[in-house]
């Protein structure tokens, strides 16, 4: 049996082979996201319009109020402090980064134990948030809880860290931090891993040790780890739900809120079932999201463009 070469005798399919089967395999990734990501984000933008209970058609059972739902957060208390504490998650959680940075320069090392030093800083990867929060619930608690545990041995405390309004979002989010240190560690482990070691001998042999060597040469390799590890942090930041909804539920006094719980909370818990003014607030955290993912998307490309050049 011959196969054909000649593209004048060969069939469409065959002379397009190199195009279509790649595309072929993309498409089902392709429709799941276009049907689970894509198509929901236009949804939210449009159900935002309305004032709906979530119940029936929306055609029959919504009302349009136009941007009377964006209007309304304007004006709402509880929608700013959710907003304010999104931006102490952001702030504080990129601590994550340098984080996750330093322990892996150090478990890069050849010393002895290494093994058990990167078993116990991957540890807290792999758990569910759901722990997490379990555990740092009792490590707060105000009598029994390890951390006045600590404090008492200094005639310090005890502090009732969960209970109190202004330390409540900083306590959430240490916990936060521990697996999400642990992430960017693994990131920048695998970056490492990747770094040529033709460039650190050329540049010890003119004289970078230390800061020169970690600023100059080792940090420029790892712009990929670094690119993703901000985009997960950030991501991460700005959709924190379930540490909330374990440690405090929101509270006290609704003080730890943020918008993906404020979201929920208007949208599907029992008070709520405002599903249109919970797809504002939907809208209002896709639209942070993209501003910063799309910084981040653009300085990579700049740089792609400029080590062309």
């Amino acid at each position: 049996m011959t196969i054909a070469t000649d593209p004048e005798t060969q069939g469409w399919f065959q002379r397009n082979r190199m195009i279509i089967t790649p595309l072929m395999f993309l498409l089902p990734g392709v429709l799941f996201f276009a049907i689970y990501v894509i198509i929901p984000i236009f949804q939210s933008f449009y159900i935002s319009t309305y004032e709906w209970n979530g119940l029936g058609d929306l055609s029959e059972q919504g009302e349009f109020v136009g941007l009377d739902n964006y209007r309304e957060l304007m004006t709402d208390r509880a929608f700013e402090v959710s907003l304010w504490n999104n931006v102490k998650w952001l702030a504080l959680y990129l601590l994550a980064i340098p984080g996750g940075l330093f322990i892996a320069l150090f478990l890069n090392q050849t010393i002895v134990g290494i093994r058990l030093y990167k078993s116990l800083f991957f540890f807290p990867f792999v758990i569910s948030q759901v722990v997490v929060g379990l555990v740092f619930s009792w490590f707060y608690l105000p009598r029994e809880g390890l951390l006045n545990g600590f404090l008492g041995l200094f005639g310090a405390g005890p502090v009732n860290v969960l209970g109190d309004p202004t330390l409540a979002t900083y306590g959430i989010i240490a916990a936060g931090l521990w697996p999400q240190t642990a992430y960017c560690m693994i990131l920048y482990l695998t970056g490492l891993n990747a770094v040529d070691p033709e460039q650190i001998e050329a540049a010890r042999l003119d004289g970078a040790r230390g800061r020169r060597m970690l600023w100059h040469v080792i940090l420029p390799q790892l712009r990929p780890a670094t690119f993703i590890a901000f985009v997960v942090t950030i991501i991460g930041a700005l959709r924190s739900f379930d540490l909330i909804s374990i440690m405090t539920n929101g509270g006290p006094f609704g003080s730890t809120r943020v918008l993906s719980f404020y979201m929920f909370e208007k949208a599907l818990s029992e008070y709520g079932f405002r599903m249109g003014y919970g797809s504002a607030i939907a809208v209002i955290l896709f639209l942070i999201m993209l501003v910063f993912i799309g910084y981040f998307l653009w300085s990579m490309w700049r740089d792609e463009r400029d080590a062309r050049r």
